[in-house]
């Protein structure tokens, strides 16, 4: 195990040791270990192997000793009895928003609530609102964050969906027999969040193929078994579904289950009008009258498919049906088919077009990597440049950084940029606090010692939308502001973002020349791809930035590449596909 995932571990049996209300001392041992561990600076393997991680301040030799468990086997079996010791409904009300262990242990102990649907049914009847420290607007939040979770049940973040569809798709293409493999659907179009995965597949053989995907790791039942196509849920709860299809109308079924509803919708309108009907099955024309049917859906084509030796791939398809090739993050209906008939699709931004990244966390705030490790790892992934973000003094949940501790990172940063160790060049910044008023969180003398400032909304959710958006372009306005972070604050899946004007804040940013972030952690992907191609045509430049809180968190950036593709944006809209030199030019000019 890495040392961010152990620290993540210790921080989890905290938290489950204050759930079952173990004492307060053995909480925090576990919460200052998980700090400690973050904090290192030097190589845990080297601590261990040495025999002195218990020398460090924070971990003791009995913590110690359940580290290098960790980092050895990726077990423990302490974690695990702790997890088993508990109902899991107490586990499971941690997800709730604003739910903390207190609360559901205080919770459990006076009502003896053990079950999200129990805790429901006690919100619904006001049980909650009459115990010490709940009242009846807590007991409002609890329910509505026990109806958000329900209603996003139904969906799996794009991220996750990516991932465990990956490999189903790599051991797909190499089964015998298989000629193309590809997956489909929302996954493909890159939408935030995801219902199904859809896989489609070449091959003369379905038989085989079938039963290796029914019988295939991680499938909790099997709910459709045929011929040519399954279905089965995933642990999780994910559903997969697989179809096979003749080589000659894989492009076919590939563009149809890809496409929003919209988008198909308009394509068979173009087939219709040049006398073809165009379906899952194929391209096909009536042999009768000459004119067009519509097939309907899950049925062959009785007409014949039209030139099959021309329509190999869906650049193909849409070649015959006289268009340019549409990506498939485009295909939402919206004008994409317009644009690629006049060929006027944008060359989109590609995850090898980025060079740096900003609003970043080290363990100065609340990220699990210290400075070093940070830019030690920008190095290896090959990027020009770096910038660092931890959250300022106002963001206490989150360690933010007093003035005294800003200016200390200040220097550190300039140390390592003069050490000429690392090739990667570091950019002083920091996520500063929007605070409700609209004023920022540090003083314009501290701010203009940075190299840049993102100013985000961490505090008063609940604001009008007025106010909100008065507040966000009073921050836009201020001359030491560069980028604004994460536009409504919204946790995909867990928290709708706060009520904004979008348009008003772009029309703001265009004004005052200030970037706006595709926030790229899975839960955030916020400014929401639906305003980018607006915003681009106003010149606003987008920051495709990971948010990473800890070294794997700059994987991120390819879900906001995705986000970026969905909008339209190309590798000129986004201002991390630029050089080193040209960033620190408009990053000093600004």
């Amino acid at each position: 195990m890495t040392k961010g995932e152990i620290a993540e571990i210790l921080r989890e049996i905290g938290v489950l040791l204050e759930l079952k209300g173990a004492n307060p001392f053995k909480v925090r041992a576990y919460q200052s270990g998980s700090r400690a561990l973050e904090n290192l600076e030097e190589d845990l393997a080297t601590l261990i192997a040495e025999k002195r991680l218990d020398r460090v301040s924070g971990i003791g030799r009995a913590l110690a000793e359940k580290v290098e468990t960790l980092y050895v086997s990726g077990k423990l079996p302490f974690y695990d009895e702790l997890k088993s010791s508990l109902s899991p409904g107490l586990i499971e009300m941690l997800e709730i928003p604003g739910l903390g262990p207190k609360k559901i242990k205080a919770i459990h102990g006076k009502l003896g609530i053990t079950t999200i649907p129990e805790l429901a049914e006690a919100c619904r009847n006001d049980q909650i609102a009459t115990l010490e420290g709940f009242g009846a607007k807590s007991q409002e939040k609890i329910l509505s964050g026990i109806k958000n979770r329900e209603a996003y049940a139904r969906r799996h973040l794009w991220w996750e969906a990516f991932h465990i569809a990956e490999p189903i798709l790599r051991n797909l293409r190499e089964l015998p027999g298989v000629e193309l493999a590809e997956h489909a659907g929302s996954l493909r179009r890159g939408l935030e969040t995801v219902g199904d995965l859809d896989f489609i597949v070449a091959s003369n053989k379905p038989g085989p193929v079938m039963d290796w995907f029914t019988a295939m790791d991680g499938v909790v039942e099997v709910t459709a078994h045929g011929e040519t196509k399954s279905s089965v849920r995933l642990e999780g709860g994910l559903q997969a579904d697989l179809r096979v299809v003749p080589e000659e109308g894989f492009a076919f079924a590939l563009h149809h289950f890809t496409g929003s509803k919209d988008h198909n919708v308009k394509m068979r309108q173009r087939a219709i009008a040049r006398g073809y009907s165009l379906s899952e099955w194929g391209l096909t024309r009536d042999e009768v009258s000459g004119g067009a049917k519509v097939q309907g859906e899950g049925r062959r084509s009785k007409g014949t498919v039209a030139c099959p030796e021309e329509i190999e791939t869906e650049k193909d398809l849409f070649g015959f049906l006289g268009l340019h090739y549409i990506p498939p993050e485009l295909r939402e209906g919206l004008d994409e088919i317009e644009a690629a008939e006049r060929g006027k699709l944008p060359r989109l931004v590609e995850e090898k077009d980025i060079r740096g990244v900003f609003h970043n966390h080290t363990s100065a705030s609340d990220g699990h990597n210290t400075l070093r490790e940070m830019v030690g790892a920008v190095q290896e992934k090959g990027w020009d440049y770096l910038g660092i973000a931890d959250h300022s003094k106002s963001s206490f949940q989150a360690n933010g950084l007093s003035e005294e501790r800003l200016e200390k990172q200040i220097e550190q940063i300039g140390e390592i940029n003069r050490s000429g160790g690392f090739s990667v060049h570091v950019f002083s910044g920091v996520e500063c606090d929007i605070l409700p008023d609209g004023t920022l969180d540090f003083d314009d003398g501290l701010l203009a010692k940075l190299d840049y400032v993102v100013a985000s909304v961490h505090s008063a959710f609940t604001q009008s939308e007025d106010d909100m958006t008065r507040r966000i372009i009073r921050a836009i306005e201020h001359p030491s502001v560069s980028m604004l972070g994460h536009l409504t604050g919204r946790l995909l899946l867990a928290r709708e973002g706060y009520r904004v004007d979008h348009l008003k804040i772009i029309d703001a940013a265009a004004a005052n020349g200030v970037i706006l972030e595709i926030n790229a952690h899975p839960r955030r992907l916020d400014m929401d791809w639906r305003y980018w191609k607006r915003a681009a045509a106003k010149g606003v430049l987008a920051s495709i930035n990971p948010d990473a809180h800890e070294l794997k968190g700059f994987d991120y950036v390819r879900a906001g590449v995705t986000v970026a593709r969905k909008g339209w944006l190309t590798a000129e809209a986004v201002f991390n596909t630029r050089s080193l030199q040209d960033v620190g030019k408009y990053l000093k000019k600004r």
